[in-house]
């Protein structure tokens, strides 16, 4: 059986090679330096699931006021279709409704048309936005 709980700093490497196994790490990103990101704005609402001392899913969950965001939401992939991306997404939405969250936006790679199904299916649609970024730090070297 599954258990969601917040991530622990034990859990770096674990969750770091959940997220190469799905495809969510992009060489912009320094996958440790968004968990030390994460560790110091709102640390309990970076979620993993775990089963038998594995972690097998992850994700961020961010509110500054106006906006919730969901972050690198990851199912390891043999646990794929037996409800545990939506557990972690409902989770996500329960503490989002609780601090007076009226929208959660998220980005996925347009070419990722299975997650695109998931988050359909789970009522999200596309906003007729233009999603814009500039980094302020590089992540690269």
């Amino acid at each position: 059986m599954t258990t969601i709980r917040p991530f622990h700093p034990a859990d770096t490497e674990a969750v770091v090679a959940l997220w190469r196994r799905c495809g969510l790490v992009h060489p912009n990103n320094d996958p440790y330096k968004d968990i030390a990101r994460k560790m110091r704005v709102r640390p309990e609402w970076f979620l993993v699931g775990e089963d038998e001392e594995e972690i097998v899913a992850a994700v961020m969950i961010g509110y500054e006021g106006h906006r919730g965001w969901i972050n690198y939401l990851a199912v390891d992939p043999a646990r794929r279709r037996h409800g545990l991306g939506r557990s972690l997404l409902a989770e996500a939405e329960r503490l989002l409704r609780a601090e007076g969250c009226a929208k959660i936006n998220l980005q996925v790679r347009a070419s990722n048309t299975a997650v695109l199904e998931f988050y359909r299916a789970a009522g999200f649609l596309p906003d007729d936005v233009i999603s814009m970024g500039k980094r302020l730090e590089r992540d690269d070297g």
